[in-house]
C-alpha cells in the first residue's frame, strides 16, 4: 500500500486525535496532551517524534518551522479521515455494501434508537437536497 494512501495505525491515530483537538502543537505540547490511560504506558518522546515524521510522510500533518522547533498541524481533517476509513471498511470488510455495515452494527447493538432517529433524519434531509 502506498504510504500516502495508507490508513493510520493506533499510535498514529492517537497523535492525530491530539492534533485535531489542539489544532497546532509543538512536540512537547503533543507529549503533554497525551491521554492518561492506566492500562497503557505513554510512548517515549522519541517514539512520538518518529511517528510524527511518519505522519508527515503520509501527508496527514505538516509543520511550520520556528528556529529549530517545528509546530505541527493536521493536513487532513478528522471528517476527511473518517470518510477515508469508512470507505475502506465498507469496501474491504463489507464487500462494498453500506447496508451490510449497518446490519452488522444493528446485530451488535452498536446503534441506539436515538442514533437511528438521527440517521433517519440525515437520510430525509439528504433527500430534500
Amino acid at each position: 500500500m502506498n504510504k500516502k494512501s495508507s490508513l493510520l495505525t493506533p499510535l498514529e491515530l492517537k497523535i492525530m486525535n491530539i492534533l485535531w483537538r489542539l489544532k497546532k502543537g509543538f512536540l512537547k505540547e503533543i507529549v503533554e496532551a497525551w491521554p492518561a490511560d492506566p492500562n497503557e504506558k505513554k510512548p517515549h518522546h522519541n517514539t512520538i517524534a518518529t511517528t510524527i515524521r511518519i505522519l508527515e510522510d503520509k501527508s496527514y500533518i505538516e509543520h511550520e518551522t520556528f528556529g529549530r522547533m517545528h509546530q505541527y498541524s493536521p493536513k487532513m481533517s478528522r471528517l476527511d479521515y473518517q470518510k477515508k476509513l469508512l470507505t475502506n471498511v465498507i469496501e474491504n470488510a463489507f464487500s462494498g455494501s453500506a447496508t451490510s455495515l449497518v446490519s452488522a452494527l444493528m446485530d451488535n447493538d452498536k446503534v441506539s434508537n436515538e442514533e437511528l432517529n438521527e440517521i433517519q433524519d440525515l437520510i430525509n434531509d439528504s433527500k430534500k437536497e
